[in-house]
C-alpha cells in the first residue's frame, strides 16, 4: 500500500531518467534528505510544469512504497529563486551549497535548522546575486559544521587548551593550536582566525569580509576539518 508524505523540500539536483523522467535529490523539512522520482515531468504537458527544477524550495506529496525512491504525486512552489538563475556566479553559489548540503547531511534523518539556513542561503543569493562571494559561502559552510556537530574549535589550542599564541590550524585536532602543538597544522593568520570567529557570530546577511589569503586560510580550515572529521571531501566554496 505505502504512505503518503507531505514535507518542504529544496530540489538539490535533478538527473533526467528514461524518456520523460527526472530522479531528484531532495533536501526536505521532514524527512532530511530523500530521492525522489517525478514521473513524465519531461513531457510538454507535465502536471508539474517547471517547479522540480534545481534549487526550487517546494511543498510536495511524495507516495512511499517499497522501493528506495519515493515517488511525487504533488508540488507547489514556495518560492523558485528566478534572480539568482539569471546570474552565473549566484547560480555556482547557489549548486555549492546544495551540494554542501546534501553531502554533510545525506541521510533520511530530519534537521529543520539545516533546511531553513539552506532556504536562507538561496534567498540571499536570490535576492542579491552579489552576496555570492568567498566569505558569504565560507560562513554559511561554517554554519553547517556547527550543525553537524564539527564546529572548529576557535577560543583555545583544541590539543592543551593553551588560550593565548594561536598561531595554526589542525583539521585533525579540530580547530586552533598554538605555537608548541603546530607540528601538524598550518599557519592561521590572525585575520582568518578573526574572520570564523565573527562568521560563527554574524548571521549570513551580515557575513564578514577578510583578505583573500585570510580567506583562502579559512577555506583550507573547513576542507581539512570536514576530510578529517567526516571523511568527505568537497568542492571548494567558489569556483577558483
Amino acid at each position: 500500500m505505502g504512505m503518503t508524505v507531505k514535507t518542504e523540500a529544496i530540489v538539490l539536483r535533478s538527473i533526467r531518467y528514461g524518456e520523460a523522467d527526472r530522479v531528484l535529490h531532495l533536501y526536505t523539512l521532514d524527512r532530511g534528505r530523500v530521492g525522489a522520482i517525478a514521473k513524465g515531468v519531461r513531457r510538454t504537458r507535465s502536471r508539474f510544469g517547471g517547479r522540480l527544477e534545481p534549487f526550487f524550495r517546494v511543498d510536495l506529496v511524495l507516495h512511499e512504497g517499497r522501493g528506495d525512491l519515493l515517488t511525487v504525486t504533488s508540488a507547489h512552489t514556495v518560492a523558485g529563486f528566478r534572480h539568482l538563475r539569471e546570474d552565473a556566479g549566484a547560480l555556482d553559489a547557489a549548486a555549492r551549497a546544495c551540494e554542501a548540503t546534501g553531502r554533510l547531511f545525506d541521510t533520511g534523518e530530519p534537521h529543520p535548522a539545516v533546511f531553513h539556513l539552506l532556504c536562507h542561503q538561496l534567498a540571499l543569493l536570490d535576492a542579491d546575486p552579489a552576496m555570492a562571494t568567498h566569505a558569504n559561502a565560507l560562513a554559511f559552510r561554517l554554519k553547517l559544521l556547527v550543525a553537524a556537530g564539527l564546529a572548529p574549535q576557535l577560543g583555545s589550542c583544541a590539543s592543551c587548551g593553551e588560550p593565548d599564541h594561536l598561531t595554526g590550524f589542525s583539521g585533525a585536532a579540530g580547530g586552533v593550536v598554538c605555537a608548541a602543538c603546530e607540528a601538524s597544522a598550518f599557519a592561521l593568520d590572525e585575520d582568518a582566525h578573526e574572520f570564523m570567529v565573527t562568521a560563527l557570530n554574524s548571521s549570513l546577511a551580515d557575513a564578514p569580509t577578510a583578505p583573500a589569503g585570510a580567506l583562502r586560510q579559512a577555506e583550507r580550515a573547513i576542507l581539512e576539518t570536514v576530510e578529517h572529521h567526516a571523511h568527505l571531501h568537497l568542492r571548494p566554496a567558489m569556483r577558483g
